[in-house]
């Protein structure tokens, strides 16, 4: 994949429904939000705007050359960006986790201690947002972290799911190449 066109193609777009989902469930004044993945920053960039502080975390540092460049003077103060791999990556206590479409992306071995960090560092109350690639999706077999919907539940086993969505169908990725999508969206709190 081209990153640099990955980055072009999704800067400016709007935040995606499950993150906007999990911010009509949060009640509370806004805390501290992480954005796992936060790419060219679609996400990171409707946290800042209602207000969240936010750590925005990717392993391609080509992502904060776009998302730095997108972010108003009148939110800077309020983001932090890592570069870090889901492999070394630390996060600090959040009200919010948001992981759109980068979960898969964390080696599978790698994959069990990421979660356990997810579920350390979300607050109680607090709310996660995120994608998990499922067994039909064209990816599945390019050694990315695949979830079947049992294993997705069993993930959030003792949360309260707000929204669990299968998405089944052909489409597109960011880059314009055409894809058959298997993919859970989960909005659920902790």
């Amino acid at each position: 994949m081209n990153a640099r066109r990955f980055y072009e193609n999704t800067r400016n777009t709007p935040a995606l429904p499950s993150l906007l989902l999990a911010l009509d469930h949060w009640r509370d004044a806004p805390g501290q939000a992480i954005d796992l993945g936060c790419g060219a920053g679609r996400d990171t960039l409707e946290l800042l705007r209602r207000g969240w502080q936010v750590q925005a975390i990717d392993a391609e540092p080509l992502a904060f050359e776009h998302l730095n460049a997108l972010v108003p003077p009148e939110h800077q103060a309020a983001l932090q960006t890592r570069c870090s791999t889901f492999q070394s990556v630390e996060l600090m206590p959040a009200e919010l986790i948001n992981a759109s479409f980068s979960l898969p992306f964390c080696p599978p071995g790698a994959f069990p201690e990421l979660w356990q960090r997810i579920e350390r560092a979300l607050e109680p109350g607090g709310l996660f947002a995120g994608h998990f690639f499922g067994e039909r999706d064209d990816w599945a077999t390019d050694g990315l972290t695949i979830h079947t919907r049992h294993e997705v539940e069993d993930l959030f086993t003792g949360w309260q799911i707000i929204d669990l969505q299968e998405i089944d169908r052909q489409g597109q990725t960011a880059v314009g190449s055409s894809k058959h999508w298997h993919l859970f969206a989960v909005v659920a709190r902790r």
